[in-house]
């Protein structure tokens, strides 16, 4: 009778695992290193469109050649410091916030990225290379948290709008004679 019970019970034990729904994925990593190579592309910009930079002060842009030497070398929280540290120098520079902003996805910090981005866009940079980087940044953290949740980069109506905002950044060069 025992033996009985026994197998009665491995058998229905070899069932249940028959039955058992196939486990479900988990949802793909965040690649940070990809987002922010997207977020540098939308950057670049040719010939025909016009760019301007502002000179800025010695000491930032030490510290942003550091934090710049410090992401090569894969050393991502010591050059989110450094920009920090360039950030209590000149608060209100949108290129040095979209740096941090970048800084924070390697740091999977997609809130902190946001932040920074959306800060740099109130700040004025309405036009031009820098402008489709920080949409461009905001286009990323919103695709990351949809495949976080769903599984799939799906488009939502922010995502949407994002990439409107980013593709609206581009501007001509005024003609040259």
């Amino acid at each position: 009778m025992m033996r009985a019970t026994l197998a009665i019970a491995a058998l229905a034990g070899l069932l249940a695992g028959c039955a058992s729904a196939p486990p479900v994925p988990p949802p793909p990593r965040f690649d940070a290193v990809a987002a922010v190579a997207a977020i540098r592309a939308a950057g670049t910009s040719g010939d025909a469109e016009l760019v301007v930079k502002p000179l800025g002060s010695n000491e930032v842009e030490d510290l942003r050649e550091r934090a710049t030497q410090l992401q090569a070398q894969g050393r991502h929280e010591d050059a989110a410091s450094a920009l920090d540290q360039a950030l209590a120098i000149s608060p209100d520079d949108p290129n040095l916030l979209q740096e941090r902003a970048e800084a924070a996805l390697l740091l999977h910090d997609l809130e902190g990225a946001e932040r920074l981005a959306r800060q740099a866009i109130s700040i004025g940079t309405e036009v031009g290379p820098q402008c489709r980087r920080h949409w461009e940044t905001i286009v990323q953290v919103l695709a990351a948290r949809a495949r976080a949740t769903t599984g799939i980069a799906s488009p939502s109506p922010a995502d949407a709008e994002a990439r409107r905002q980013r593709d609206a950044c581009t501007v001509a060069a005024p003609p040259r004679y």
